[in-house]
């Protein structure tokens, strides 16, 4: 790896650290998690079973690391707004907000899409979901931004978090009683269950959407953490200043979401307020990692692995519902996978892992990206 010397970025330069980090939480969704536990199960080790475990969703309550991809990513969307709304500051309140309008809508619809909205079973749609998510919480993170001072978004995350401990803490679900957080009697459930539009399924916990209503909130919580990141970042303080205060930044929002998990619990299906601290301690210096590795020390080889996939994520993420990429590996090397024993899951996954970063490859080469 060469090394450059450190240098502080241009306030509107692009940070490659935030791509590659976007890269490493798509590369689990992708396919990384298969790969990881196939690897686990081949090992028949203690320590594979612990690295299996680590790459599934804890069942309620708790936290591994399989729950910190999502709001990883939603904390990064925060986390270059700043940036890109920054480049387009001069060109008027109109075209901002039609801009953020625009890819709300367009995210929104992605979801829907990937839900399946084009079998036109009505009855059968899912409508919350992860690009669902993800467009809401960009949408209104965007206009408190474009509002509010930093002191009025550490005030409005603040609020947020308070305010959803105290409705959950004091507010009771028809028939069951307030501080309910067992998976059948949450409050968020309810109200999913009676309001949430399209239908409710098993696979997403079954007593509410893990995307519903009410747990939307504290998931704008988690950008917002990510603007904050994002504006930190952006000033004009010295590199190692900055990889200084994400990890102050981050050891404090852990330690106080670990301290607040025993009166409210760290529930990922629900995003409580201490799931929101403990996600984005790990997300603040993860990008600690990343930034000080990529951006100050300007160690950037190993990160093109990671940065192929972050600059086109959506891409990866829609294609991967459409194009049946398992199939294809099936297809290329399911005869060695065969003759290959108890490794054959391994190399199936590596395959399938494989095709979709030499295909997301080809299209970094001509510089073919999914703007959304």
């Amino acid at each position: 790896m060469n090394a450059e010397p450190a240098s502080n970025p241009k306030p509107d330069d692009r940070l490659l650290s935030i791509d590659a980090l976007r890269g490493f939480d798509m590369f689990w969704i992708m396919g990384g998690d298969a790969l990881g536990r196939a690897l686990a199960r081949w090992s028949g080790t203690e320590t594979g079973r612990l690295v299996e475990e680590q790459l599934e969703h804890v069942e309620w309550a708790g936290f591994r690391f399989y729950d910190l991809i999502f709001p990883l990513f939603l904390f990064l969307v925060g986390t270059v707004l700043p940036f890109s709304l920054g480049k387009i500051q001069g060109r008027g309140s109109r075209a901002i907000y039609g801009r953020i309008a625009r890819r709300t809508i367009l995210l929104f619809a992605l979801g829907l899409l990937c839900n399946g909205m084009l079998q036109f079973h009505w009855e059968g749609l899912r409508v919350a979901g992860v690009l669902q998510r993800i467009a809401i919480c960009y949408g209104v993170a965007a206009v408190i931004s474009l509002n509010a001072s930093t002191r009025g978004l550490v005030l409005t995350l603040a609020a947020i978090l308070l305010g959803y401990w105290a409705l959950l803490a004091n507010v009771a679900a028809p028939g069951g009683h307030a501080g309910d957080y067992s998976i059948a009697g949450n409050l968020p459930g309810w109200v999913d269950r009676h309001y949430l539009p399209g239908r409710i399924m098993k696979a997403y916990y079954g007593y509410g959407d893990n995307e519903g209503l009410l747990s939307t909130i504290p998931a704008v919580g988690t950008t917002l953490l990510g603007v904050l990141a994002g504006r930190w970042l952006r000033s004009s303080r010295p590199p190692w200043v900055k990889v200084g205060g994400l990890v102050a930044a981050g050891s404090l929002a852990m330690a106080v979401g670990a301290a607040w998990g025993p009166w409210f619990p760290i529930i990922k299906n629900l995003w409580t307020s201490s799931f929101v601290l403990v996600a984005g301690g790990w997300s603040l210096l993860l990008l600690t990692l990343f930034y000080a590795a990529v951006d100050v020390l300007r160690f950037r080889r190993w990160a093109f692995f990671f940065v192929v996939i972050g600059v086109n994520a959506i891409t990866i993420y829609m294609l991967s519902r459409i194009v049946p990429f398992d199939k294809i590996a099936e297809f290329f090397f399911g005869g060695a996978a065969r003759l290959s024993g108890d490794l054959g899951p391994v190399i199936l996954a590596a395959g399938s892992l494989a095709l979709e970063w030499l295909l997301l490859l080809y299209l970094y080469r001509r510089r073919i990206f999914l703007r959304v």
